[in-house]
Parts: C-alpha cells; sequence; structure tokens
C-alpha cells in the first residue's frame, strides 16, 4: 500500500507540514523509522527520536513544538493516539476477497450459512448453527448445535464455541478461545467426593466484542453467562458461568471472574485481578494489576488497588508505610527496652 502525507493528513483530518506528496507504504515506530514509513510522536518522553528518525512522516500533536530541526514531513492531529488507531486501521486492512467454503469443511445439512462467509480446512459446524453474512471462520475451528453467528464475525483457527451460544455482529474471537464449557458446577457429597451439576445454560456475546487468544468464558448453570456490547477482553482470561461483563468494559490478561459475579461498564481491569463470585462492580470501576476485589463495589469511576482490593490511593499511602515496618518495628522494640530498662 501506498499513500501520501497529503492524504494521510485527509484521513486524519490533520495538517501537513513539509512534503505533503512524499510516499509511504508502511506505519513504523519512532526509534526504527525508515525512509518510505510513517511513526509517531505521543509520548514526550521519545521527542529526541524526531530530530533523528528515518521515517518519511511523523504523526505529531497541535502543540508539539519542535527545538530542532527535524528532516521528516509532520503531520499535526488534535489527539495523536486516536490518529495512530485510525492510521493502523487503513495499513491494518485486509482485502476482501471472495468467500470460500472449503470442501474439506464439515458443514451438517441443518446448518443456516449466510452469503458471503468464508470457512476454512477442517472446520466442524454442527446441526442448527446459524452464520451471518460475511463472517470468516478459520480452519480448526468447531461450532456446536444451535449456535448463533452474527455477521462480519471472525473466529481464528481453533476457536471451540459449544451448543446453544451466541456471537454478536463485527466481533473477533482470537486463536484457542473456548465460549460456552461447563461452569465450575460440583455439589460436594457426604463421603468427600463431589457430584458435577449439569450446566444447562449459554453465552452470549453481544455485538463488537473482541476477546484474546486462549480466554475461556463458561456457560451458566441456567440462564447466560452475558459479555455485553464493546467489550474487550485479553488473552487468558477465564470468565465464570453467569457472569455479566457490563458494555464497553476492557479486562487484561489473566484475570478470573468468579460466578455470577457482574461487573458494570465502562470499567478498566488490570491484569492478574481476581474476583470474587456473586458480588456487583459498579460503572467506571478501575483495578489496578494484580488486585483481589472481595466484596461489592457501589461507588462508580474509583480506582482501586490491592488485596483484598481498597482505595487505590489509600493503598499508596498504607504501602509507603509498610516497606518503613521493619525500620518502625526497631525503633518500637528500642522504645520498649528503653521502657523496661527505667522500670
Amino acid at each position: 500500500m501506498q499513500v501520501t502525507a497529503k492524504d494521510l493528513a485527509i484521513l486524519l483530518n490533520g495538517t501537513v507540514e513539509g512534503n505533503p506528496d512524499i510516499m509511504v507504504h508502511k506505519p513504523s515506530k519512532i526509534e526504527e523509522g525508515e525512509i518510505g514509513t510513517i511513526s509517531f510522536l505521543g509520548n514526550p518522553k521519545y521527542e529526541h527520536y524526531a530530530y533523528t528518525t528515518q521515517s518519511s512522516v511523523l504523526l505529531v500533536s497541535q502543540a508539539f513544538v519542535p527545538t530542532q530541526s527535524i528532516a521528516a514531513t509532520l503531520i499535526r492531529v488534535e489527539d495523536v493516539y486516536a490518529s495512530v488507531a485510525i492510521l493502523l486501521d487503513r495499513f491494518g486492512a485486509v482485502e476482501k476477497k471472495a468467500a470460500i467454503i472449503s470442501s474439506r469443511a464439515s458443514i451438517h445439512a441443518g446448518a443456516t450459512i449466510a452469503e458471503g462467509v468464508t470457512i476454512g480446512d477442517f472446520v466442524v459446524i454442527e446441526q442448527g448453527a446459524c452464520i451471518g453474512h460475511a463472517s470468516f471462520i478459520y480452519p480448526q475451528v468447531y461450532i456446536g448445535e444451535n449456535v448463533k453467528i452474527g455477521k462480519n464475525v471472525i473466529l481464528y483457527p481453533g476457536v471451540r464455541v459449544y451448543k446453544d451460544c451466541e456471537i454478536g455482529d463485527n466481533c473477533i474471537l482470537h486463536a484457542n478461545t473456548v465460549i460456552g464449557s461447563d461452569g465450575f458446577g460440583f455439589a460436594p457429597l457426604e463421603d468427600g467426593s463431589y457430584k458435577k451439576v449439569v450446566q444447562i445454560g449459554n453465552v452470549i456475546i453481544e455485538r463488537n466484542v473482541e476477546i484474546g487468544a486462549n480466554t475461556a468464558i463458561d456457560r451458566a448453570t441456567m440462564g447466560s453467562t452475558i459479555i455485553r456490547e464493546g467489550v474487550k477482553l485479553d488473552n487468558l482470561i477465564q470468565i465464570a458461568h453467569n457472569v455479566e461483563v457490563g458494555r464497553n468494559t476492557v479486562i487484561a490478561a489473566q484475570t478470573g471472574i468468579a460466578g455470577s459475579t457482574k461487573l458494570g461498564e465502562q470499567c478498566m481491569i488490570g491484569g492478574q485481578c481476581g474476583f470474587v463470585g456473586h458480588i456487583t462492580v459498579a460503572d467506571g470501576t478501575k483495578t489496578q494489576a494484580q488486585s483481589g476485589v472481595a466484596s461489592t463495589i457501589k461507588e462508580p469511576n474509583k480506582a482501586w488497588f490491592g488485596y483484598p482490593a481498597i482505595p487505590y490511593n489509600d493503598y499508596l499511602r498504607a504501602f509507603t508505610i509498610f516497606k518503613k515496618l521493619p525500620d518502625l518495628a526497631k525503633r518500637v522494640l528500642a522504645i520498649e527496652h528503653k521502657i523496661n530498662s527505667k522500670e
């Protein structure tokens, strides 16, 4: 793909300083820039690279004031990171190819496949499954009985979608994600063993959701485990039965959410966080990485940290003291020794 700085500026609603006709063919990091690439300066820590980069075009904010000469053509925009997202979307767009259904796929006669669907080698689609227009099913995907998949869905290799689950329009599921595996339900018996509780619910994933590789979302015991519209899940996340994740919430890798917990809308969950079951988390909640949420959070738009999680600033103050505990303990012991010696 070849595009001029002028055309990119139009795409990004920016202004050009330098040669508007210079061509670029791909993005690059500012510290690794090459002739024919476009880089960006979003963090002031990287400003020194702006004066040495070999990139042909540099994306900068409207407020950026260089302190040295810059060889690259500049495109000034209001929001650098938002513009980078648009830029990567443009360069990362895949040319549409004719839809092909592999002869090596196993598709039940009772499945419904809309026009424009691509199905790769060794895909298995069971009876009653329904796949919407222009969806792309990569090789070795399994789609169970009565699964409903919307339009423009991408299922990467190795995705498994168990029976009765639903995936909305424009969703992306990365490799080896499992949707609808059994919830962790076992009833203890008198002899110390456990009897499996049959999980008869499903998973509902609404529109515009993206799920990273090797993430598992369990089917509900009864009813539905629900991932609301716009949710973004990282790799290696475990979401248990009957959990509900609110609209536009983002969750980083290795987080685990126990059964029947409800996360609000627009939450931001750091990596390796843990949530106990049967709690509710307010809209806009932010949890720092490796935090453990052990009780309901009622107040919206607050940040939390630690285990058990407490308000973020309280944790930082407490941790400041915690680091000093050995010295404080020595001082207390010394004071006790002086008091005892006087007695």
